[in-house]
């Protein structure tokens, strides 16, 4: 079985780069790529075109998203029974200490910042990929 990865991220560039980091991947990864907080949530809750996606194992989110941001996603994936365990790790630009703060007073599972150099941003996916595909047992669907 595939790890169902859910990615939501608005900028194309910082996607090509998740998805160039995962290609090497010794395990089998399945990325699902959302661009805005609305779709995200509609993936998540099956809604609509999204009736037959997988459920994720884990989810990587940017914070600065159009419709709905990262913020708020986090806090209704969080509040809801059928999502709350799946893991959440924010991986944006930001390094503002209220923003590191909310994340996780909103019990987000880890926050990263997003490297600028691609080589660091391949290392700090293949990391994220390592640590909770390979080391951390992921909670049952």
């Amino acid at each position: 079985m595939p790890i169902e990865i859910l990615l939501i991220e608005d900028n194309p560039g910082d996607v090509e780069l998740t998805k160039i980091a995962l290609e090497d991947s010794k395990i089998s990864v399945n990325l699902n790529i959302v661009e805005d907080g609305v779709e995200a949530i509609a993936f998540l809750r099956r809604e609509g075109k999204y009736a037959n996606v997988p459920y994720p194992d884990i989810v990587l989110l940017d914070l600065n998203l159009p419709k709905k941001d990262g913020r708020e996603v986090l806090a209704e994936i969080k509040a809801d029974e059928k999502l709350k365990r799946i893991p959440v790790v924010v991986l944006t630009t930001s390094q503002a200490e209220e923003d590191v703060l909310k994340v996780y007073n909103l019990s987000a599972n880890c926050y990263i910042t997003k490297p600028v150099d691609f080589d660091q941003f391949v290392k700090i996916v293949q990391s994220i990929e390592n640590f909770w595909f390979t080391i951390v047992k992921l909670p049952p669907e």
